[in-house]
């Protein structure tokens, strides 16, 4: 399954100021939560919607709406909280969990610290939250806690990924769908996406 790349000029240009090491923490969070919503846009194309009916100031009609309740976001901590403000103003009574983990610095693996999921995954759409998808280890985990945890349809979305990343999970979760703003080039000797933006989470808090 191919990871599918929003491809729009108005990405381009929120992405061309993300990068800048010189965009304040402000512009910064606003600008992760302006993307977010777009990958949400793209990745709920798909979406099953419901024939309802309602009446208008006009008349009654019939219509289509989304059962947000099928659905649950689940952010990797610390990072993908940064995310979760552009969903919820779209999507605002989806179900939230959290995952949190850490990167070893010697071996450039998560560690799994914290996991909290709504009730009832099974029944619902699980989008994992990530700005950025590097090695893919924080992600291939996320999504084996979580389908564990019963989920059978889960989405990937991140700001900016690696092509390592994109192989790890696709190599492993074949059936998970990745969306993301942009895919860089590699990943250096450290771990981090070239050219990127830096490290996200700082960014996002101010803890640079």
């Amino acid at each position: 399954m191919e990871a599918i790349r929003l491809n729009h000029p108005l990405v381009e240009h929120k992405l061309s100021i993300l990068r800048d090491k010189r965009t304040g923490t402000k512009e910064f969070r606003e600008i992760v939560s302006e993307l977010s919503t777009m990958l949400c846009y793209e990745a709920m194309k798909d979406a099953e919607l419901e024939d309802i009916e309602i009446e208008t100031p006009i008349c009654k009609t019939k219509a289509k709406r989304l059962n947000e309740d099928k659905y649950a976001f689940i952010p990797i901590l610390r990072a993908g909280t940064g995310m979760l403000d552009g969903l919820i103003e779209i999507m605002p009574n989806a179900k939230i969990g959290h995952i949190g983990m850490y990167r070893n610095e010697e071996t450039l693996e998560p560690v799994r610290y914290y996991y909290k999921a709504p009730k009832g995954l099974e029944n619902r759409e699980v989008i994992i939250l990530d700005p950025m998808l590097a090695t893919g280890g924080s992600g291939v985990d996320a999504i084996t806690a979580i389908k564990e945890s019963g989920a059978k349809k889960i989405k990937f979305l991140c700001i900016i990924a690696a092509p390592e990343g994109i192989k790890r999970i696709q190599d492993t979760y074949p059936d998970v769908q990745i969306y993301c703003a942009a895919i860089d080039e590699r990943l250096n000797e450290i771990g981090y996406i070239v050219p990127g933006l830096g490290d996200a989470g700082d960014r996002i808090f101010g803890t640079k």
